[in-house]
């Protein structure tokens, strides 16, 4: 996918004067670096003493570091997957090739490589994805679990190759600072992981190369911080990696410098991207994820080096850490909300390892759990790790007495019911600042859980760049459990990470307190009408009520249900019935259509895309989308029920 002309002007649309100043200014600063190479100072004497405190290493659950060791082996025979991509070549991989494509990433300059465009250098996701040395903390992890020293080998074959195949500001891993982040933060922790191996000096603050790559990479985000429309979840990362490098590699002149820049500057970005109800901004789950988990390792770095840490960010991710607690079904399983790419900001676990079970269990460990907190009863390695470095600290702070239920800042309401009925309803923006890059044209949209199992299910992400119908579909509003007027979304996209307008969406009742949990919101996305939506969840029938309305002129409709992966849909008429297994047993459910709409099943469609379900980045499943097609006639409204006693 190559941007054209047209996208670069509406992405030029959504700067303001500041931003287009700093733009300016990045492309000057490119130009000097091209012509004149930056070099890193001398250092002598470079020590690295952020370890791990002992005993900490034995704190690690048992089946933990057994999953974990698993996964270090299948890593060690070159067996990897990222993306739905399975890849076989990880023992000595090819760092600037795309497996999904064939394709190689050209060499060069770094700003000069068009890596928006898969024509010429694949996808950039799975290029990048194994570049973020992620897996190598996962080695190094399983060395310092084991004492092998064949997982430290390997590690220090990896990045003694990766430094020699991407000098500074040669090639596609010197494009994005999201990535030279990461980067930064999976060194610290391999150089921790590693403190027991005997080579581990060598390597790290007694290798100029090394010390070259550490200092190149963090004046790099020094100089091309996230700025103004895009100072999303990439900042974070940004300021967490250069916090974490300037904390634990502490060799340079500049480290003063860089380290407390960056403290400042996550500081303020945390703030900025979070609600004070402690959701992230961007309304995308797993965002909210990658955020908290960076969050929690800066903090680890400046308490481990005895940096002084502003108390705003810690309340910040205690907040949430208390919101993903207040938001999680029974099964511990959070909303599908908006993008989602599987980032992550520290991985030292195998595979198995809940996400979310870990970041609650990091939150007890280092803030305290609530009486209303669900019980966490997962394992895994990453806890005891940050745990020891975190310093406890007591903050001046008043937390959610019971379980929050709604979120009015972020528009977010979760209903709940017996049998473990679990209902988000979306009231919320449409996005986090002028692009809103990670939102989906999702107003007024549904995604209801039995048990954990989604039944009106939110479809996902699946794909970022290179497959353009693919991203529009998830991302549309057809693509979710909400109406469409007239064949068109409620937000107008500009390109795969911009928003050129944004629907506009009022909460109007979010009454979660009684027998009867209700929730009514409605948006101005259709220009001339207004879309209103009321849902009631009734405890004791077990039956959720939906009302769809539409004022204004006539117009086409076309109302969507997807349903999970899991669900097999029995359409009949307006009359779906559903069944499922769970944990061996069969469950059923009713969902009774608006009358006045023409019903049919959509399952696995590609031209165009209808049907869909993505697990996880780059994987896709086909799925039931119920779509019932008709017009606003004036009549009362379209009503749905969707009954769990059937």
């Amino acid at each position: 996918m190559t941007m054209s002309v047209g996208w670069y002007l509406r992405r030029l649309s959504r700067m303001g004067p500041q931003e287009v100043a700093g733009r300016v200014g990045d492309t000057l600063r490119r130009r000097r670096w091209r012509a004149t190479p930056p070099d890193c100072p001398s250092v002598t004497g470079a020590r690295f003493t952020a370890v791990l405190p002992a005993g900490t290493i034995a704190a690690v659950p048992p089946d933990a570091a057994k999953r974990l060791v698993a996964e270090a082996d299948l890593l060690m025979d070159g067996h990897a997957e990222f993306f739905g991509v399975v890849r076989d070549d990880l023992a000595d991989p090819d760092w600037w090739f795309d497996p999904k494509t064939g394709r190689r990433a050209p060499a060069g300059y770094a700003f000069d490589v068009p890596y928006r465009s898969e024509d010429a250098v694949g996808d950039i996701k799975q290029i990048w994805e194994p570049s973020r040395h992620q897996y190598l903390t996962q080695l190094a992890a399983a060395y310092a679990i084991t004492g092998n020293e064949r997982y430290a080998e390997r590690v220090a074959e990896h990045l003694r190759s990766w430094w020699e195949a991407n000098p500074p500001l040669r090639g596609v891993h010197w494009l994005s600072g999201i990535e030279l982040g990461i980067r930064l933060l999976s060194w610290v922790w391999v150089r921790r992981l590693l403190d027991g191996w005997p080579g581990v000096a060598d390597l790290f603050e007694g290798n100029p190369v090394a010390r070259n790559q550490v200092w190149h990479h963090q004046r790099w985000l020094a100089a091309f911080p996230s700025r103004g429309s895009s100072a999303n979840n990439h900042v974070i990362a940004e300021d967490a990696g250069q916090l974490a490098a300037a904390c634990a590699f502490d060799w340079f002149p500049e480290s003063a410098r860089w380290r407390a820049g960056a403290l400042r500057s996550l500081e303020r970005q945390l703030r900025a991207n979070t609600c004070l109800s402690g959701l992230n901004r961007e309304l995308a789950t797993e965002y909210h994820g990658l955020v908290l988990e960076l969050g929690l390792a800066a903090v680890a770095e400046a308490d481990a080096a005895g940096v002084q840490v502003p108390a705003t960010v810690r309340l910040v991710l205690l907040r949430m850490t208390d919101a993903l607690a207040a938001v999680v079904d029974n099964r511990l399983r959070p909303p599908r909300q908006g993008d989602a790419d599987d980032g992550h900001g520290l991985i030292v676990d195998g595979a198995g390892t809940d996400r979310w079970a870990s970041l609650l269990a990091t939150g007890d460990a280092v803030f305290g759990r609530l009486d209303w907190w669900p019980e966490v009863t997962a394992t895994d390695v990453r806890t005891p790790l940050l745990a020891a470095l975190v310093r406890p600290t007591e903050l001046s702070v008043t937390r959610p007495a019971s379980r929050p239920a709604h979120f009015a800042d972020a528009g977010m309401t979760i209903l709940r019911g017996p049998e473990e009925i679990w209902c988000r309803c979306d009231g919320g923006p449409h996005g986090f600042l002028s692009i809103a890059a990670h939102a989906h044209a999702d107003a007024l949209s549904v995604e209801v859980r039995h048990d954990g199992v989604d039944v009106l299910a939110d479809p996902g992400t699946y794909c970022y760049h290179g497959q353009p119908e693919w991203r529009q579909y998830f991302r549309s509003t057809l693509g979710h459990n909400t109406l469409q007027l007239d064949g068109a979304d409620q937000s107008v996209s500009g390109g795969p990470f911009l928003w050129t307008r944004h629907a506009r969406t009022r909460v109007l009742t979010a009454d979660t307190s009684g027998e009867v949990a209700r929730w009514s919101a409605e948006h101005d996305g259709y220009q001339g009408s207004v879309h209103r939506r009321q849902v009631e969840l009734t405890a004791e029938s077990q039956e959720l009520r939906l009302v769809d309305e539409v004022s204004g002129p006539r117009r086409t409709v076309r109302l969507a249900f997807h349903l999970g992966p899991a669900i097999t849909a029995d359409l009949v008429g307006n009359r779906a019935r559903l069944t499922w297994t769970r944990d061996g047993e069969d469950r059923s459910a009713v969902l009774d259509l608006p009358e006045g709409l023409s019903w049919q099943a959509h399952r696995g469609e590609s031209e165009p895309p209808l049907g869909w379900y993505s697990a996880g980045f780059g994987r896709k499943e086909p799925a039931t989308t119920l779509i019932g097609t008709g017009s606003t006639d004036g009549t009362a409204g379209f009503t749905t029920v969707l009954r769990f006693r059937g």
